[in-house]
């Protein structure tokens, strides 16, 4: 069976008009007689799309009820059994309720397309699994259902729905993207225009890239070498030398004016290309300097491999449709091109329909140099040795071989011994001792070892080229072995760079002071006395911002090494000057040390942000609280009273007590409201201070249900229980809360709410159990914050005070208060309580008489708090 046809229409954001396209394109395909059904639209109450979609056969959605919420889901079964060849499926990346055939939509999809239905489907780019923490910086949101790329790249069309954000603001503010309730929200936070833009920019970015694959894939398919110029792409040929800052600065400008703007990383490319022996190399440090510079004007470094330069070069320049390439003049000396018509005139001459642009530098002519740099990358003292053994060894060994037996030796192994003399030295010393060493080696073999003796003439032509030769492989081996041995100390420091590096970041990303810990590993890693962090003021003077060591910096004039954070911060270091190389290391020290510094910056900025958020999110409930839940019993007694002093009514002593009942339970239920909000502003500002004594819970729990109707609530207390030691005040203000939440969820006709109390070595238990809808395991921490209710209570039934007041409460008085699971179903709240020492033992907890008062005892204990 053949696999059907997947078509994505793509938006940046909600409201783009991904569903009416997909609708529209539905409708044209049933006018031209193809068979189209809708598994699934979400209309979302929008008029146009609802529209769209009269007139199209529907497959009724699967629904699904989870936690009281109903969804509609992709009835697969029934799309299969009705074999239509399109069908359209909404929203792609939705995840399906708990218990359907498939746990994610893209998977009910995969059926269809593997069962031979095309189908038609909508996605918006913030649900790409890899663009997750993009979306999140962007928008402040993370989006918990997403979808893996990998599903969308698959797609045999992709569609961009596309609108300005002014014009997607605009018909949000119009209603026709959600309810009126929403849209002032919506408005000033997802649907900003900055988040807008940036969403638009990367569905562009997104759906040009698949172009851009498409393109690639069909031409490596129809093998189409030539390029096609569908968007300019400029290639700069780096060779690691000085002229490459050059080369890069002209290919931006080209590329800039290629798209009328700054160049993007797939308008500009830079190649080096590396010999695949490995050993030809340009200077790394020029090659850093290019990289960063690339990165700034906003294009990307490649590293490709081969021998021959310029078709390495060219093959990289047709495999990325590259429509231009960039190169300087060459810089070899005109002697030099003897050996070849040099890369550029290669390149230029074998590019076929790629434009060659060459560049004129400052370098031209100056010549690439055969051998590099002789600058030594050894130590004073190593060079020093090497000029001694290259002035004594080959003395000694000539002394030597003038010895019995070795006497007797012939040229061949004397030139052999002397080779080996200059190797060491090339070993210690470097090349200079090296090529010195050589030489004198060769005067000596020629005074001491060649006919005729002690004279510099050599009578036999075999033995003056054998000298000639010797010289030759003397100086080359020479070279080599200082090459090699450089290279070594560079692969050394290389990973000793590396591994400071590595170790310096786990140490910073681990520690809980970042930039402590940097200063202590700047400290180490330089082997400096101090290490200090300055901070110029506005007045021009210096503060110390952080040290680490001895004798601390307080002036830049006083550091040995001086490197700079931002313009008003500098990084000090005293103990010894430090090298060049060094001091390029020291600058990757220092960029640490600014983003551990704006790490700390963005950690204070984020508990600010959570201290106000925390300050809203409780003046919100206040305001709610005084505006629905405290404004309702006053409504109440408002009416009740009205009704009382009316003269228009005519009112029996039926209505009258009505009236009367209604106003003590509307008052009673304020009291408790009002009683809770005082108790829990007590509660956070730490002024709660129990009376603690010994209290008997066979005399708390009957205060407690007072005004509870006795047939709702069962209580197995018995008197033979130990005492507590407890604020008795606050303990039926917290007891009293958590019976009437168990009461109110505790289902109609069902057991009674059980308050029940055990013994349990130095504590006692308090149990209140009911049967009601129960908490789930990770909402059970959450019923106890403020103001929460978990949406699922009804208006009017509290503001979700009474179990923070009851646990804050029990904390008080060293009690504890902990939800549990009721077998059968329901919610179990206990009291841990300390159990009375004996007479002559202190109390637990450390609690006396006259600690100040709670004031809880100064109430009545009928008095109660509301929860939900």
């Amino acid at each position: 069976m053949t696999r059907g046809r997947l078509r994505i229409y793509l938006g940046a954001a909600p409201g783009v008009g991904k569903t009416y396209a997909a609708l529209c394109e539905a409708r044209r395909r049933r006018d031209r007689g193809t068979d189209v059904v809708l598994a699934l639209v979400q209309e979302h109450g929008r008029e146009r799309t609802a529209a769209a979609a009269e007139g199209l056969e529907r497959v009724p959605p699967r629904r699904t009820e989870h936690q009281g919420v109903v969804s509609q889901e992709v009835d697969v079964e029934a799309v299969l059994r009705r074999a239509p060849e399109v069908a359209v499926v909404d929203e792609l990346a939705r995840a399906n309720a708990p218990g359907a055939r498939n746990a994610k939509r893209w998977q009910d999809v995969e059926e269809l397309l593997e069962a031979g239905i095309d189908v038609v489907s909508t996605l918006n780019i913030q649900h790409l699994e890899s663009l997750n923490d993009v979306i999140m910086q962007i928008t402040g949101t993370r989006q918990s259902e997403t979808i893996p790329d990998e599903i969308v790249r698959r797609a045999d069309q992709i569609e961009l729905c596309d609108m300005s954000p002014y014009a997607l603001r605009r018909r949000m503010s119009h209603g026709n993207i959600y309810p009126a309730e929403k849209i002032d929200a919506a408005l000033s936070n997802y649907f900003r225009e900055g988040n807008l833009t940036a969403l638009r920019e990367l569905a562009l970015l997104w759906v040009a890239d698949r172009v851009d694959e498409g393109l690639s894939r069909y031409r490596g398919q129809h093998q189409i070498r030539h390029t096609w110029e569908a968007r300019e792409r400029i290639v700069v040929a780096l060779t690691g030398g000085p002229e490459g800052e050059t080369l890069i600065r002209r290919a931006a400008r080209i590329a800039a004016r290629a798209r009328g703007g700054q160049p993007q990383p797939s308008h500009l490319m830079a190649v080096h290309v590396v010999a695949a022996s490995g050993l030809a190399h340009g200077p790394t440090r020029e090659l850093a300097r290019q990289k960063r510079l690339l990165a700034e004007l906003g294009g990307t470094y490649h590293q490709v491999i081969g021998e021959d330069v310029a078709t390495s070069l060219l093959e990289f320049a047709r495999g990325v449709n590259a429509t231009q390439i960039v190169l300087g003049s060459s810089r070899r000396r005109g002697w030099q091109y003897v050996f070849g018509p040099g890369v550029g005139a290669t390149v230029a001459r074998e590019s076929g329909d790629i434009d060659v642009h060459i560049v004129t530098h400052e370098e031209v002519g100056r010549g690439r140099g055969l051998l590099p740099p002789l600058r030594g990358t050894l130590g004073r003292a190593r060079v020093a040795w090497g000029w001694v053994l290259a002035l004594a060894l080959p003395p000694v060994i000539a002394g030597l071989l003038r010895l019995p037996p070795l006497d007797a030796l012939g040229l061949t192994t004397d030139m052999l011994c002397f080779l080996t003399g200059t190797v060491a030295v090339a070993l210690v010393g470097g090349l200079w001792p090296a090529l010195a060493s050589a030489l004198w080696g060769s005067l000596l073999l020629n005074l001491l070892f060649t006919p005729p003796w002690r004279d510099l003439t050599v009578n036999e032509a075999d033995n003056a080229v054998a000298l000639a030769v010797f010289v030759l492989v003397a100086l080359l081996v020479s070279f080599v072995v200082d090459l090699s041995n450089r290279n070594s100390i560079q692969a050394a420091r290389a990973r000793s760079e590396a591994g400071t590096l590595a170790l310096l970041a786990s140490s910073v990303l681990a520690s809980q002071e970042p930039l402590r810990a940097l200063m202590v590993r700047i400290r180490e890693a330089f082997a400096q006395r101090s290490v200090t962090l300055l901070e110029q003021l506005d007045d021009g003077a210096w503060r110390v911002v952080e040290n680490y060591g001895d004798a601390p910096c307080t002036d830049p004039e006083q550091a040995d090494a001086l490197v700079s954070v931002s313009d008003s911060l500098a990084l000090a270091l005293r103990g010894h000057m430090i090298t060049a190389s060094d001091r390029k290391f020291l600058n990757a020290f220092a960029s640490h040390i600014g983003i551990a510094l704006e790490r700390q910056r963005l950690a204070r900025d984020a508990a600010q942000a959570r201290r106000q958020a925390a300050g809203n999110k409780i003046r919100t409930a206040l305001l709610a609280a005084v505006s629905h839940d405290l404004r309702t019993p006053l409504t109440s007694i408002k009416a009740s009273v009205s009704s009382l002093r009316s003269t228009d009514l005519q009112l029996d002593e039926t209505d009258r007590a009505e009236l009367l009942e209604n106003i003590e339970e509307a008052t009673d239920r304020l009291d408790g409201l009002v009683g809770n909000l005082l108790d829990m502003s007590r509660l956070q500002t730490d002024t709660v201070q129990p009376k603690m004594r010994e209290v008997g819970l066979e005399e708390v729990v009957p205060a407690t249900l007072i005004g509870i109707p006795p047939d709702t609530v069962a209580v197995d207390v018995p008197d033979s229980l130990p005492r507590v030691w407890a604020d008795r005040g606050l303990l039926e203000r917290a007891v009293a809360n958590v019976v009437q939440n168990a009461v109110r969820y505790n289902p109609p006709g069902g057991p009674p709410v059980r308050v029940a109390a055990s013994a349990h070595g130095d504590t006692v238990e308090l149990r209140v159990v009911d049967h009601g809808p129960g908490v789930a395991d990770p909402h059970k921490e959450r019923i106890f914050e403020a103001f929460q209710r978990l949406g699922d209570a009804p208006r009017g039934t509290g503001i979700g005070l009474g179990l923070a007041v009851a646990r804050g409460f029990s904390e008080a008085m060293d009690a504890a208060l902990t939800p549990e699971d009721t077998p059968g179903g329901g919610l179990t709240m206990v009291f841990t309580l300390p159990r009375c020492a004996p007479l002559d033992a202190p109390a637990p907890g450390g609690g006396h008489d006259g600690g100040g008062g709670s004031g809880a005892e100064e109430e009545h204990p009928a008095q109660r708090t509301e929860d939900g």
